[in-house]
């Protein structure tokens, strides 16, 4: 993902970042805030600074989270989950029922199910 992308998974990268330190206006927008923010994390994380979310920004990117955790990433979680159909209240909670979602996710998937939200299961969600 690149500046002049939009779309959900442009917003899950804004989540995750501001997951990371970051405090962006969470618009699904590509913009010169998103590309600034994306380059100061792959600097910090000695990762190419090109402004590209690629493979490799992406792994450092990622925010394991499971049931009792908050935030950010959880939020980028639950909408990515009712992209793929869930219909998940996006409150920012792991609950639950975003962990019913994960385990139906991940079992719909061929991963592990065992609800948490790791690489492989960000992986399916936004590939």
């Amino acid at each position: 993902m690149k500046q002049g992308q939009t779309g959900e998974r442009v917003r899950t990268v804004q989540y995750l970042l501001n997951a990371q330190g970051a405090s962006l206006t969470v618009d699904g927008s590509f913009g010169p805030a998103t590309d600034s923010a994306v380059r100061s994390f792959q600097s910090a994380h000695s990762l190419t600074v090109d402004g590209i979310v690629g493979a490799n920004t992406w792994q450092a990117l990622v925010v394991t989270v499971r049931q009792g955790d908050s935030g950010s990433a959880v939020t980028a979680l639950q909408r990515q989950l009712n992209a793929h159909g869930a219909s998940l209240t996006v409150d920012g909670s792991f609950g639950p029922a975003t962990d019913s979602a994960v385990r139906s996710f991940q079992s719909a998937h061929s991963l592990t199910v065992d609800g948490i939200a790791g690489p492989m299961t960000w992986q399916a969600l936004v590939a």
